[in-house]
C-alpha cells in the first residue's frame, strides 16, 4: 500500500502507524477511496524514517504497538513537530483517552471503529489544521508573537532567546491556549522524568521572558491544583 504518491496532488498524505498488517491494508484502501494518499509502516522506527524522507498532513498512530509504542511516539514527535496526530487505541476507558490527547494527540478513535466516522474525524483535524494555517498560526502574548509553526517567540521583528525546555512548554500550553494542562502531561511533553519541580522552574523562567511583571501573570498563568494556563490576547 502505497498511495500513489505523484509528486504533484493536492490529496492529502496520512501515515498509518499500526502493526497489524491486515488492518493497515483495509484502512489504507478505504483511505485511499475517500481521497486521501496513504503510507504506511509497521512501527515506529519505520514511521520515523518515512517521516524523515516525506511530507504528512496527519498520522494515524496505533497505541498497542511492541517497542515504542503510540504514546510514547505521539509524546516524542509533539516535542518538535505540530503534525496533526489521530490515535487509535482498543481502551474506551476515558483515563486511556485523556493520556492521549494529553500527549499531544489531536483526537482519538476506539477499536473496532466504524471508517466513515474515521474519515469525518480526519477531516475535521485537517481542516481545523488549515485554519491555524491560514491564521498564521500564531498567538498574540502583548508585545510578543508565538509563531507555532515555527516554534519560535518574538518581540516585534526580533527573536527571543528560549531553552529547548521553555520552547516545548511554552508549545505545549500554545496548543491547548485557554485550557489548563495538568503539570504532570508538561513534564511528559518536556521530557522532565516526572519532575514536577523542574516544570515550575522553568514556567519561572518563561514569565520573567514574556510577563510584564512576573509575580501576576497575565498569559502564563496558574490552575491551582492543576497545572498552567496560556491565555493569549
Amino acid at each position: 500500500m502505497d498511495g500513489r504518491d505523484a509528486i504533484a496532488t493536492t490529496e492529502p498524505h496520512l501515515l498509518v502507524v499500526d502493526d497489524d498488517a491486515r488492518l493497515r491494508e483495509l484502512l489504507g484502501r478505504y483511505l485511499v477511496e475517500h481521497g486521501f494518499r496513504v503510507t504506511a509502516a509497521a512501527d515506529a522506527a519505520e514511521a520515523r524514517a518515512k517521516l524523515a524522507g516525506l511530507d504528512f498532513d496527519l498520522l494515524i498512530i496505533d497505541v498497542m504497538m511492541p517497542g515504542e509504542d503510540g504514546l510514547t511516539l505521539t509524546q516524542r514527535l509533539r516535542a518538535t513537530s505540530r503534525i496533526p496526530i489521530l490515535i487509535l487505541t482498543a481502551m474506551a476507558e476515558p483515563d486511556s483517552r485523556i493520556d492521549g490527547l494529553e500527549r499531544g494527540a489531536d483526537d482519538y478513535v476506539v477499536k473496532p471503529f466504524e471508517p466513515r466516522e474515521l474519515v469525518l474525524r480526519i477531516r475535521n483535524i485537517l481542516q481545523r489544521a488549515e485554519r491555524g494555517g491560514e491564521s498564521g498560526g500564531q498567538l498574540r502574548l502583548g508585545a510578543f508573537r508565538l509563531d507555532l509553526k515555527r516554534g519560535a517567540l518574538f518581540r516585534g521583528a526580533e527573536p527571543v532567546r528560549l531553552t529547548a525546555a521553555e520552547t516545548t512548554l511554552l508549545i505545549a500550553l500554545a496548543r491547548k491556549a485557554g485550557e489548563p494542562v495538568s503539570r504532570e502531561s508538561l513534564s511528559l511533553e518536556a521530557q522532565f522524568s516526572g519532575n514536577l519541580r523542574t516544570v515550575d522552574v522553568q514556567m519561572t523562567r518563561l514569565r520573567r521572558k514574556i510577563e510584564h511583571d512576573p509575580k501576576f501573570p497575565r498569559y502564563l498563568q496558574t490552575v491551582r491544583g492543576t497545572g498552567y494556563v496560556l491565555k493569549p490576547d
